[in-house]
């Protein structure tokens, strides 16, 4: 049962930009064309919101990008939305435009934005989880997640290979401010002999035991989220101190896990969070987030989405298996 009073959905992505987001933009404005609605693209996410830096999607053009990475329509972070005046003057650019719903893709900060602009503004909100830390409550997977780690794998195997040759140790850092999601599934891909996660205290030291017994006739991969509160230079120093005789190298993949073209995985969550994401604010759903969770698409409130989120129980297990 569809409502009547929606006929103009503005978009935009915010944010880290992550691979699929492009899909999930395609799929919108696919919705949108079959169901006689106008869909307005906003460039640089809050920014553009303000400013009412808007452009024309269309699906057949949009169709063309489906298999690229980074987002079309530009994201960039908005110290002035935080602000009171910023959500007045965005509610106002909506307001003058005549855009009747609001379509967001992007992480934890866009989820904030979304749920302090719903206590201004009455108009419905959708968002969808766009980030490769794969740190949102409310979902299995993040749009971009799984290219992210498939992109961290093919590196890290590369990295491996020189590392047999010189019998090295490596430490090699994923991205993951507050999550260690990315160094947990890369790691146990690749054979990692150490995973360091910001959600766990105890990995260091299983660590520091096991470089005590390194005989250096083996590769041995380290792998460090960026936000683990020990960091890779520390741990390396720690290393050195355990054993001088080591052959160490750090080794940073950085924005590379953010680029190129999203796995299959990430264009089809994107297709399906794009039409659900439709779907649900024609059929009167507001201020929510579409997730997928236990392989079926799902809502869930922003005030539940910006919760702390937890790495599982299971993962946990099996990053302390692997560990020791």
């Amino acid at each position: 049962m569809y409502t009547t009073e929606i006929k103009h959905i503005g978009v935009f992505t915010s944010g880290g930009d992550s691979p699929g987001m492009n899909a999930a933009l395609y799929a919108i404005a696919k919705t949108a064309e079959a169901k006689g609605i106008k869909v307005t693209g906003i460039r640089k996410g809050y920014e553009g919101l303000i400013d009412g830096d808007f452009t024309t999607l269309k699906s057949h053009d949009l169709q063309k990008k489906v298999q690229r990475g980074g987002t079309m329509l530009k994201t960039a972070r908005s110290k002035r939305f935080m602000e009171p005046e910023g959500r007045n003057k965005a509610l106002q650019t909506l307001l003058t435009n005549n855009i009747d719903a609001l379509i967001a893709i992007g992480g934890d900060g866009t989820f904030r934005g979304l749920l302090a602009f719903s206590e201004l503004c009455n108009l419905p909100f959708i968002g969808i989880p766009g980030t490769i830390d794969n740190d949102i409550s409310g979902t299995d997977y993040t749009l971009g997640f799984d290219s992210a780690v498939n992109t961290a794998i093919e590196n890290i195997d590369k990295i491996r290979d020189t590392a047999e040759s010189h019998n090295r140790v490596f430490i090699v850092e994923v991205m993951g401010r507050d999550s260690g999601y990315i160094a947990i599934h890369s790691g146990l891909s690749t054979g990692a002999d150490a995973i360091l996660i910001p959600e766990s205290g105890k990995d260091f030291i299983y660590l520091l035991d096991k470089v005590k017994g390194y005989n250096s006739e083996d590769a041995f991969l380290i792998l460090v989220s960026e936000g683990d509160e020990i960091g890779a230079e520390l741990v390396a120093s720690k290393i050195r101190e355990i054993n001088a005789n080591i052959d160490l190298r750090i080794a940073r993949l950085g924005h590379v896990q953010r680029g190129g073209n999203p796995s299959a995985f990430d264009r089809v969550l994107g297709i399906r969070m794009g039409v659900e994401a439709v779907e649900r604010i024609l059929s009167g759903a507001k201020n929510k987030m579409v997730g997928f969770l236990n392989n079926q698409l799902n809502l869930t409130p922003f005030d539940e989405v910006i919760k702390q989120h937890q790495v599982k129980e299971e993962l946990q297990e099996l990053l302390k298996l692997f560990s020791k």
